[in-house]
């Protein structure tokens, strides 16, 4: 497996993989598809502020992706990033996830990042199997914040210390 930056020609993957979990899942809250387009906004976004955006590769294929973005605007927060990561269904429950994300967190330390929040819709076992798995505690659960699919949705939100 190769794990590299995301370039703009990963766009129409990247989408086609988070558009499933768009109209299949509540692991996003966005309900409406997302075009490749708009994929490379917001890589380019990422990029922007300095923050990674990988992709993971076999034979050629992209098989998921992980990126951080800024945590909150506020200047103070500048230190600590969200984490995402999402996985094609075919790749899924095969140790890919955790290579990705330890790729993502290394160059999170490399640049100088200290804290590291994911965000998981509840219940998702596998998604907080992954973020436990990797040292990440969960420090807040928001009940009833999203809805989607008729219903309302809990949010839970896993931390990591990247200085310690």
């Amino acid at each position: 497996m190769i794990i590299r930056d995301a370039t703009f020609k990963d766009s129409a993957k990247i989408a086609e993989i988070y558009n499933f979990y768009v109209v299949n899942t509540a692991a996003t809250f966005e309900e409406i598809q997302v075009s490749s387009d708009e994929i490379s906004i917001r890589i380019t976004k990422v990029q922007d502020a300095n923050l990674p955006w990988i992709v993971a590769l076999k034979d050629d294929a992209i098989l998921g992706y992980a990126y951080a973005t800024k945590w909150k605007e506020r200047s103070a927060y500048r230190f600590s990033v969200e984490s995402t990561i999402y996985l094609s269904s075919q790749a899924q429950g095969k140790g890919l996830g955790t290579q990705l994300y330890k790729a993502l967190l290394v160059k999170l330390k490399s640049l100088g990042i200290n804290n590291v929040i994911g965000g998981i819709t509840l219940p998702n076992p596998a998604s907080v199997a992954l973020h436990e798995k990797l040292q990440m505690q969960k420090v807040a659960h928001f009940p009833k914040v999203g809805f989607k699919f008729g219903k309302w949705l809990d949010v839970g939100y896993w931390q990591l210390n990247l200085s310690d």
